[in-house]
């Protein structure tokens, strides 16, 4: 059945500009990391992206090897957007990445102007796309000059590959000299992608001063803290949970009973407020102008749902905010 999208989607997401160039992001991104492999059904996929869509999710995020397998993620992308987004191509906002490892031998890692352009053709194949709306570096790489790894994002732009080009996981000086080198080849650096939430604040610490001073977007992932701030944990660890089964990226024994006093305080200040404590993380992380879009992921598309309307909640307060510190800082 042809899909035919929500004609409301547009009303009920906020759209943020980014840094300061033209384009403007929803303020809730979806993200491809976990969910769009080989372990997860074809269907259950597409509903996400529907879901997502039709809730005004403009901007789904990719990076080569997200899977699993690596470059499965991207495959199956591929067939949906075969199916399903052709037509919508010039709604949507898609993004994909570099940088980490996709293939083995010396070429398929890190940041060479080799890796990074063979990358993206192989990624714009099983897409199914003439073109990506960013593209990423994926990470560091202290072995190649920043001067080639920015130099083949910006021969990325100008061969029409990418729209817009920006960087992921560097720290505040890194990202200071990638900003400046992309600068004078006259290709701006549009955003900076950096793991972000209540649990993990490195990027108060001189990167958004920086990206706000330079006019660079930011869209956090892992605001959730990768299932931390919701109420999955409140009661330990279920059987059935990421930590349970899946330790790559939560391990059981970071859920300390310390950890978890300070989830069950924030879950009840989210409910003093109406919300979900989901909800609220994902606020908390959007609270600060500096952050464009927070990137989630899930599972079922009621997620989605909760996680979108996570923006018709009322601002926080000054002293909401300041309970928020003092419940982190224990």
């Amino acid at each position: 059945m042809t899909y035919v999208p929500a004609e409301n989607r547009y009303q009920s997401m906020t759209y943020r500009r980014c840094g300061r160039s033209g384009l403007k992001l929803p303020a809730v991104s979806l993200g491809l990391w976990h969910n769009f492999g080989d372990i997860t059904p074809y269907g259950v996929q597409q509903s996400l992206l529907r879901t997502a869509f039709d809730h005004g999710i403009t901007h789904f995020d990719l990076a080569n090897n997200y899977g699993p397998p690596y470059g499965e993620a991207e495959r199956n992308f591929g067939r949906h957007m075969l199916q399903d987004w052709k037509p919508h191509r010039d709604e949507l906002v898609i993004s994909t990445k570099a940088g980490y490892d996709m293939w083995d031998g010396p070429y398929g890692n890190f940041g060479s102007r080799k890796y990074l352009i063979s990358s993206l053709d192989q990624s714009l194949k099983r897409m199914n796309l003439d073109y990506v709306d960013i593209f990423y570096h994926h990470r560091p790489d202290p072995g190649t000059p920043i001067e080639e790894t920015m130099g083949a994002l910006d021969y990325i732009v100008r061969s029409g590959k990418a729209l817009y080009v920006g960087i992921s996981n560097y720290n505040p000086e890194q990202a200071a000299a990638a900003i400046r080198t992309l600068r004078e080849l006259g290709t701006p650096c549009l955003i900076h992608q950096p793991s972000y939430s209540m649990f993990n604040r490195w990027i108060e610490n001189g990167l958004t001063d920086l990206l706000k001073k330079e006019g660079v977007g930011c869209i956090c992932f892992a605001p959730l803290s990768n299932g931390l701030l919701t109420s999955r944990y409140l009661n330990g660890i279920p059987a059935d949970s990421r930590a349970a089964h899946d330790p790559r990226y939560l391990k059981a024994s970071s859920i300390t009973e310390e950890k978890l006093t300070k989830i069950r305080a924030l879950n009840d200040m989210a409910l003093s407020r109406g919300q979900a404590l989901s909800q609220m993380a994902l606020q908390w992380v959007l609270r600060d102008d500096a952050v464009t879009s927070a990137l989630i992921g899930a599972s079922r598309p009621e997620q989605i749902i909760e996680n979108v309307r996570a923006l018709d909640a009322a601002p926080f307060t000054g002293e909401e905010l300041a309970a928020i510190d003092r419940i982190l800082a224990g």
